[in-house]
């Protein structure tokens, strides 16, 4: 299970989350699924949102026409009626919600919705459900509405920032939507005080995967404030606390979490990374291997080449870059390292990633170099960093670079906002 996997179904099993989903949607009902992408603009216009007196979920299981043979009937799958047992559609679909019956739900929420198109809370209980059954691309529809209808609906915050930032597969613009959603319900003056735990929470894992790791801690302790023994809030803090090169703390906290089995794997490896900055290679790997051994698709053996072979394969991508920046790269060493010292660490603030992949160093091009360093300018790639970043060799070769391409742009002036915008992150 990833990380991402691990943080969802924890999230949902908060005590403090309003109705906790699934890890899997409800297998007895096919309602169809979204054929083409959303937008993850939480943009999305109103106007082209509106729904009949069902959900609009049969729509998305329509076949286009372009993959329907020339004589073929479209199938549609409706949804059941409601039962609401006699009280309000917005009342059952919560109820069904709770008990885990998830197409029922949301059968209930698209009456709710088709009753009051103009209810914010019926679109949030839609959304709720369609991510409860893993059809996300509608689900980032119903939010965006109860969100255009009210931007401050709680239970709509919350649920679009865990669906951006949990749910979703991890890109730094769906984290950066999560963390926004989020921190909205956290500065809403009417956001019920039981759902600002899960609010946070769901910050924090966005602030962590954006490598904003002292709003990440700031975010975890406010979870932990409120709720001691919470086990996710306490990864997070620990997480947080690495990667601000918090190394003692992290480590204490890491070897807390190590009889917590959904989080053993990763306290492993992290403890893994910490006992390799001090130069103890062996227990490293120990757990390194411990890791691998509890979750080996999220650790699997990294493609580690002999510190010759690494060299060599950077000189043959620095051999394939363009002339140009070949010619801006004259002057400037480019050294093969075993992962990031301390030093070039925390010489930052906040300080960089101890999972950096390389480093440069020094003023850009278009600034003079003021004495203090020599040589004024250098770029290093970390070994043992790169590897774990990737699964294949063919894939660390690509890696290496991607990472000098990146190392090439500060040299050259850019920031890592502008980096990310053109790709490399």
């Amino acid at each position: 299970m990833s990380r991402r996997g691990l943080l969802a179904v924890c999230l949902l099993l908060l005590a403090s989350c309003k109705r906790p989903p699934p890890a899997d949607a409800d297998a007895g009902t096919d309602a169809g699924t979204a054929t083409s992408a959303v937008a993850a603009d939480a943009g999305t216009d109103a106007g082209a949102l509106a729904e009949g007196p069902l959900d609009a979920g049969p729509h998305a299981s329509l076949k286009t026409p372009e993959t329907l043979p020339d004589d073929a009937v479209a199938e549609v799958h409706p949804l059941a009626v409601c039962d609401a047992k006699g009280g309000a559609p917005l009342d059952a679909a919560r109820d069904y919600y709770d008990a885990g019956h998830y197409a029922e739900a949301l059968s209930c929420a698209a009456q709710a919705a088709a009753l009051e198109p103009d209810l914010a809370a019926a679109h949030a209980e839609r959304g709720a459900a369609l991510a409860a059954l893993n059809r996300e691309p509608e689900a980032q529809l119903a939010y965006a509405r109860a969100l255009a209808i009210d931007p401050g609906d709680a239970d709509a915050l919350l649920g679009a920032a865990h669906l951006y930032a949990v749910q979703l597969p991890s890109t730094r613009e769906r984290d950066e939507l999560g963390a926004l959603y989020a921190e909205r319900g956290l500065s809403q003056p009417s956001t019920p005080p039981e759902l600002v735990p899960s609010l946070a929470l769901v910050a924090a894992m966005a602030f962590n995967d954006l490598g904003q790791a002292d709003q990440a801690l700031d975010r975890a302790a406010i979870v932990l404030a409120r709720e001691p023994g919470n086990a996710e809030a306490k990864y997070e803090k620990a997480l947080a606390l690495f990667e601000l090169c918090r190394f003692r703390e992290a480590k204490a906290a890491f070897v807390s979490l190590l009889k917590d089995k959904d989080r053993a794997a990763h306290a492993h490896q992290h403890l893994g990374l910490l006992l390799e900055r001090e130069g103890q290679w062996a227990r490293a790997e120990d757990h390194f291997q411990k890791a691998r051994a509890l979750e080996p698709k999220d650790f699997p053996p990294p493609p580690l080449p002999s510190p010759d072979e690494f060299k060599a394969q950077v000189t043959r991508a620095l051999a394939d870059l363009p002339a140009d920046m070949r010619r801006d790269l004259e002057g400037v060493p480019v050294a093969t390292e075993e992962i990031p010292s301390e030093d070039d660490l925390l010489a930052n603030q906040p300080p960089l990633s101890p999972t950096i992949l390389g480093l440069f160093r020094g003023p850009s091009l278009q600034e003079p170099c003021d004495g203090s360093e020599t040589p004024c300018r250098s770029v290093a790639l970390y070994r043992r960093n790169l590897a774990r970043a990737v699964r294949t060799p063919e894939e660390l070769r690509e890696q290496i670079r991607v990472t000098l391409l990146h190392e090439i742009g500060h040299l050259r002036g850019e920031d890592d906002e502008e980096l990310a915008a053109r790709g490399l992150e």
